[in-house]
């Protein structure tokens, strides 16, 4: 498939809306990182986009992503000086300098904010990241399914804080950085599973800029654009209705609940359930499961195709619930036990989206 060199300020559009589309309705919101994005572009320039090859064995990658509540990260924004003091603690800490930025999460605005970062540090963006969607804890990233160790973590929030962590293992690294980011107000920048050009194959999900950047396009050039979306992901349409019900509550640095779809049109007398907790998790009708993690489950506008974050949904809105194959690093027995439904909680075994009827 066709890949990207750069991301430039005439790129942001069709990025932003492929992370979104990404996001499974979590990472934090797109159009709240696009000023901070844009800001950057025209102050450093364009970010090169560089596949695994481009990066030297002994270069060190920084994958970055704010944690927290996305809706406290809507009412207190970064300062934008977050990335530079990880990199200089990490750089601090390895005896040498950071070769580029990768997105922890492709997802939502952690996907969009990452070309921000990259250019505040004048370094590349890798063309891949550590789920190839959002989640929502710290341990649920590629890195992790891969066996590589939870070497350090470092956070930084808006007050200019600096937290470094070392972690024995990926369940401490969430309750401890968790614990970090609500002692800072709910939000702040992280760096975790920091890693070398030559642990990156195998180790993360590649192509997701481009992938990003490919689906934002579609969607724009295309006059069916629900219809296009579907056809590139090669996804399943589970339904097309009206929100009738939102049930949304926040603690802990997380956002859980539940939404109910009214089916119209050719879905008309049928309802859909989606639980959230930041991303949608599963996907009942009838009480049986029509989807659940770790494929992606994505609510878009009816008419637009433009995803629905978790925090943004509303009664009223017509949409659409879409859900396409994850990453196969994300079917394996360890990452089913790290991010399969009874990772959350859920008494059900995971069941392939294409199979589910």
């Amino acid at each position: 498939m066709q890949t990207i060199d750069r991301i430039t300020p005439e790129d942001l559009p069709a990025f932003a809306r492929g992370c979104g589309v990404l996001g499974t309705g979590g990472g934090g919101s797109v159009d709240s990182g696009l000023p901070e994005v844009a800001h950057a572009l025209s102050k450093y320039g364009d970010v090169l986009v560089v596949p695994l090859s481009g990066i030297p064995d002994d270069g060190l990658v920084l994958p970055l992503s704010g944690i927290g509540a996305p809706t406290v990260a809507h009412e207190m924004p970064m300062s934008g000086e977050e990335p530079v003091l990880i990199a200089a603690e990490v750089e601090r800490i390895f005896g040498r300098p950071v070769s580029a930025v990768m997105a922890s999460e492709i997802g939502g605005g952690n996907g969009v904010s990452a070309v921000a970062w990259a250019a505040r540090l004048g370094v590349p963006l890798v063309d891949a990241d550590g789920m190839g969607r959002a989640f929502p804890e710290v341990q649920m990233v590629s890195q992790h399914v891969a066996g590589l160790p939870v070497n350090l973590i470092v956070l930084a929030d808006v007050q200019g804080n600096l937290t470094t962590i070392r972690p024995i293992d990926g369940l401490w690294s969430e309750r401890i950085a968790r614990a970090v980011t609500v002692a800072c107000g709910g939000s702040a920048l992280m760096a975790d599973y920091v890693l070398t050009g030559r642990q990156l194959p195998g180790a993360v999900v590649e192509g997701t800029v481009s992938a990003a950047v490919r689906i934002g396009r579609t969607v724009a050039d295309s006059g069916e654009p629900v219809k296009a979306l579907q056809e590139l992901l090669q996804a399943k349409s589970l339904i097309t209705g009206k929100v009738v019900d939102v049930e949304r509550h926040t603690g802990g640095g997380f956002v859980r609940g539940s939404l109910i779809v009214d089916g119209t049109g050719a879905d008309r007398g049928r309802m859909l359930r989606v639980e959230i907790q930041n991303e949608n998790l599963v996907a009942f009708e009838d009480g049986h499961v029509r989807a659940c993690v770790p494929d992606l489950i994505t609510v878009v506008d009816a008419e637009t195709a433009d995803a629905i974050s978790t925090e943004s949904l509303r009664y009223g809105q017509r949409i659409t619930v879409l859900s396409w194959p994850c990453d196969p690093l994300w079917r394996t027995p360890r990452g089913l036990q790290i991010a399969g439904p009874r990772a959350f909680g859920y008494d059900l075994d995971y069941t392939p989206v294409e199979e589910l009827r």
